[in-house]
């Protein structure tokens, strides 16, 4: 049902997997970059990449050209590419004064877009002539740090969630790299850097993370006022808010065209749909077993108070979700946004969790993943 590795007890701030999943990329709140290998079911550090100069922000792996590309707090982006078993780092012109801040991969992985404190976007090609990654900016009308980004599946529309409370989808078509693109639910004009659409959380909550939905007829994005919006361009831009009671959320996924997971600081994944205009909650993904408060035998309480030089009740800091702090990322493992078997959380206990959302399906009550 789930398949959980360890990696130590720093955070874990951001991973990537390879396109056949046998790779693993991660970083733990500094500024290396360990690539391991799955043997059995173990991971394997194989490598260590050591060129940023300041804590890594983000990374994504490249699934068709076997690319990493990694971005971080040195203002700073390399894509790396495997020459055996080394890594060889590609300089990358991001032309920003303050940090990056997130990178993703363009479905046709011929370029990547960069978010970062500076206010602007850096969406990057290449450039066969001179050997490097150049960018492009966009920057109207961002007000402040862009948190994420996600590129729309017919690889021109980018949406962009930042502190300023709004989620925008802009136009990331560089000439230089690709056709011009016909129009789309979400606007006409495909000039670079058109901004196509823009929301608001309405509670005055920094949008963590946005996510088309497999089709791209939809954007979903979660806010730090626990917040979850989500957007039908197929109906008129329809807009659908839900706010719950819940800890705030870090990251989203959509896991089939109507469903979306959403991760944070309840350190358990949580299930939600979107049908006929309206968010639901339907579950969470991780239970804990029956049976109430954790048992206390009288040999561990007393082994507790001989360890700690306790006096009084035992105490038990252990969370009962299997993450024991917050989840900050999210992905999809095995399958796709439209119909996604396995998913992925990473969070600041070090832990990595394959979660299992068809065994789940069938084990538990009440979870039905539409």
């Amino acid at each position: 049902m789930t398949e959980k590795h360890s990696f130590g007890v720093d955070p874990i701030t951001c991973h990537a997997f390879s396109g056949d999943r046998t790779g693993l990329a991660m970083s733990h709140n500094n500024n290396d970059v360990m690539v391991y290998k799955k043997q059995a079911n173990k991971w394997v550090q194989k490598s260590e990449l050591t060129e940023h100069g300041q804590r890594v922000t983000s990374i994504d792996w490249a699934a068709k050209s076997n690319r990493l590309v990694t971005c971080g707090a040195d203002r700073n982006a390399y894509v790396w590419t495997q020459e055996g078993d080394e890594w060889k780092p590609n300089l990358v012109i991001l032309r920003i004064n303050r940090a990056a801040t997130c990178v993703r991969w363009s479905p046709e992985e011929n370029k990547f877009a960069v978010g970062s404190g500076a206010r602007v976007i850096s969406v990057c090609y290449f450039e066969q002539e001179n050997n490097w990654w150049v960018s492009k900016h966009i920057k109207k009308p961002i007000r402040s740090t862009i948190t994420s980004v996600d590129w729309h599946p017919n690889n021109i529309l980018l949406a962009a969630g930042s502190t300023d409370f709004k989620a925008r989808v802009f136009s990331g078509y560089v000439k230089e790299v690709e056709p011009k693109p016909s129009s789309t639910n979400w606007g006409n004009k495909m000039t670079f850097g058109n901004l196509m659409a823009e929301f608001s959380t309405t509670g005055g909550g920094w949008v963590h993370s946005v996510s088309f939905s497999a089709s791209g007829e939809k954007l979903a994005w979660v806010g730090h006022d626990s917040s979850i919006g989500i957007v039908d361009a197929a109906n008129g831009q329809q807009l659908s808010l839900i706010k719950g009671s819940f800890l705030p959320f870090d990251e989203i996924t959509w896991v089939t065209e109507n469903s979306i997971v959403v991760v944070g600081y309840d350190c358990c994944p949580k299930l939600f749909t979107h049908q006929s205009g309206d968010i639901k909650f339907v579950h969470d993904l991780d239970v804990p077993s029956a049976g109430g408060e954790t048992k206390v035998t009288a040999m561990s309480r007393f082994k507790s108070l001989d360890k700690k030089g306790a006096s009084g009740q035992a105490t038990d800091t252990a969370l009962k979700t299997l993450h024991q702090n917050t989840i900050t990322q999210v992905s999809i493992h095995a399958g796709s946004k439209s119909d996604a078997s396995k998913i992925t959380t990473s969070g600041a206990d070090g832990q990595l969790i394959i979660w299992d959302l068809k065994s789940l399906e069938k084990s538990m009550a009440g979870l039905k993943i539409a």
